[in-house]
């Protein structure tokens, strides 16, 4: 069984939220655990029974982690390349280049007005994309 289109759009906004999608092949059934990784106080026990369960049928499932920090970094330098506002392209670009670019890209972005929701927007196809790479990688019967 393939993971449906509403499927994918969930799998890419939790992903997108630091989390780990686990999605059953045999059943359908997606579940979404913490990424501790991603998470430095994160509790796994509200997500042991799922994780349990992942463990003990690991043949059913497919794992989705989400983007890399090299991935994310370059998805924020492919948004401002199609920046349109030459200020706010060079502002993105300085941010890019120095020290902390994940939160300098934030902090622009945050204060961009119209821009913010076309990131977001930008964001969420990518990583719907994304989601459906890994997904043709996968071999489904």
């Amino acid at each position: 069984m393939r993971p449906s289109q509403k499927n994918i759009k969930e799998i890419a906004e939790n992903l997108e939220c630091g989390m780990i999608c686990y999605f059953n092949v045999k059943t359908g059934e997606l579940k979404t655990i913490i990424n501790s990784d991603s998470w430095e106080l994160a509790e796994e026990e509200a997500w042991e029974e799922d994780i349990n369960e992942i463990e003990e049928n690991q043949d059913a499932y497919i794992e989705f982690h989400g983007m890399s920090s090299h991935e994310s970094f370059n998805l924020m330098v492919d948004f401002t390349d199609m920046i349109d506002d030459l200020k706010l392209k060079e502002r993105l670009i300085k941010g890019l280049n120095k020290p902390k670019p994940f939160r300098n890209f934030k902090w622009e972005i945050d204060n961009s007005g119209e821009y913010r929701q076309q990131w977001f927007d930008f964001k969420s196809s990518r990583y719907i994309s994304y989601v459906q790479d890994q997904i043709e990688l996968e071999s489904f019967e």
